[in-house]
């Protein structure tokens, strides 16, 4: 595995830079498409719903970012998983997948709640027609074990994550859609955990201890 993670410091972070640019465009395009409606005399109504459907999507979104991919505090920082859950749900409130959380709630080490909200991504990459993300928490106090499952239709493992879980040394290099896995990988590594994956045919299931 150590010989897949070895990108730089610097070309990690420009492309997870890339991958939160990536996620917000989109809203604060669909937010500046309002305001021209706007100013071109359109629907007031139809406007203000879309600006407001489109700013709490991109808050969502650079608030999940903001734990999943920053710093999110000083070296050493714990996060509450209540914290997790809350911008885990705004978050997925605008995808396609319903989403169940379950387990009590903690203060965990900052990387091991990072590596839960980027499973939570893969998760969501893995059913990307729609279904059920469901988040089991469990041993939080002595050695914390996060399920994760996902279920629905056209179901897959993404790609680029199996590849890099495999530890074999991708043809291609890490680019702005394979840094997300690649970078989950990593928590894992710095937070001690090892990721597990099981596809069967009516689910997949993602687990960390």
């Amino acid at each position: 595995m150590s010989d897949v993670l070895t990108l730089s410091a610097p070309d990690l972070a420009a492309l997870l830079c890339s991958r939160v640019c990536h996620d917000i465009i989109s809203p604060v395009g669909a937010i500046n498409n309002g305001l021209e409606l706007l100013d071109e005399g359109g629907s007031d109504e139809d406007a203000m719903r879309l600006i407001r459907t489109s700013a709490r999507n991109a808050s969502a979104r650079l608030q999940f970012a903001r734990i999943a991919f920053g710093a999110a505090g000083s070296a050493g920082m714990q996060i509450d998983t209540g914290d997790a859950e809350a911008v885990a749900s705004a978050f997925l409130a605008n995808e396609k997948p319903e989403f169940e959380w379950r387990g009590a709630r903690a203060l965990l080490p900052k990387n091991k709640v990072k590596l839960l909200l980027n499973l939570i991504l893969v998760a969501n990459a893995a059913i990307p027609r729609g279904g059920k993300i469901t988040v089991d928490l469990a041993d939080l106090d002595t050695a914390p074990r996060f399920t994760l499952t996902a279920s629905g239709p056209m179901m897959r493992v993404p790609a680029r994550f199996l590849e890099l879980h495999s530890g074999v040394k991708p043809d291609e290099p890490i680019d702005a859609h394979a840094v997300q896995p690649y970078y989950t990988l990593l928590l894992a590594r710095e937070a001690g955990m090892t990721i597990s994956i099981r596809a069967g045919a009516e689910d997949i299931v993602l687990t960390a201890q």
